[in-house]
């Protein structure tokens, strides 16, 4: 091969990977946030049993995956919402990005019906279908009352609405509206 085919051959193949797809940049700090399923981006490999250990326990299982630290989910646009919370009856600011919004840094565009199932660091899991997330404006809290949720706490990630501004969750007793928002979120999955 002459020296002009060789420098040739060297730039294309040099070029060629800039204009393929890559993945998704990896989260710079610890992971809060991991999303699974129907997803098109993905920054991390399948789930290892010894490396995933509370995953593993509460029997998650997925060959790749979209993780998200807190720079990433504090980048997003947030949205503010004052709920009444159970915890104590009283209003509090809750505020962070649209859930759906969260999905989407996935490159997860769920149709209406599609379900997305939420759990916890304790194993509590809700389902909802998508309608209704983007329905009712749930966000992905990452502060309440304009300090960072602790972990041990409702944190640091809480998936929750305004239950006060959807009216057939207003007219329950207040104990009753936040069944399908788990605190301490740690992982969504979006179900084709």
């Amino acid at each position: 091969m002459d020296k002009r085919h060789f420098l040739g051959a060297a730039l294309v193949t040099g070029v060629a990977p800039a204009f393929a797809s890559r993945p998704a940049a990896q989260a710079a700090g610890p992971t809060l946030l991991t999303i699974t399923g129907a997803i098109t981006r993905s920054n991390r490999g399948a789930l290892d049993p010894a490396l995933d250990q509370m995953m593993a326990k509460q029997k998650l299982a997925f060959d790749r995956a979209y993780a998200l630290d807190f720079a990433a989910l504090a980048a997003l646009p947030a949205r503010t919402i004052r709920p009444t919370l159970e915890y104590d009856g009283k209003p509090h600011t809750l505020r962070g990005p649209l859930l759906a919004e969260v999905l989407a840094q996935a490159g997860a565009r769920p149709r209406d019906a599609a379900k997305v199932l939420m759990r916890a660091v304790d194993g509590y899991a809700a389902v909802l279908e998508m309608w209704q997330l983007r329905a009712w404006n749930f966000i992905v809290a990452t502060h309440l009352d304009g300090k960072p949720i602790p972990l041990g706490g409702l944190g640091p990630l809480w998936a929750v609405y305004d239950a006060d501004r959807v009216p057939q969750m207003a007219a329950l007793p207040v104990a009753q509206r936040f069944g399908a928002c788990p605190w301490a979120l740690y992982h969504l999955e979006v179900m084709g």
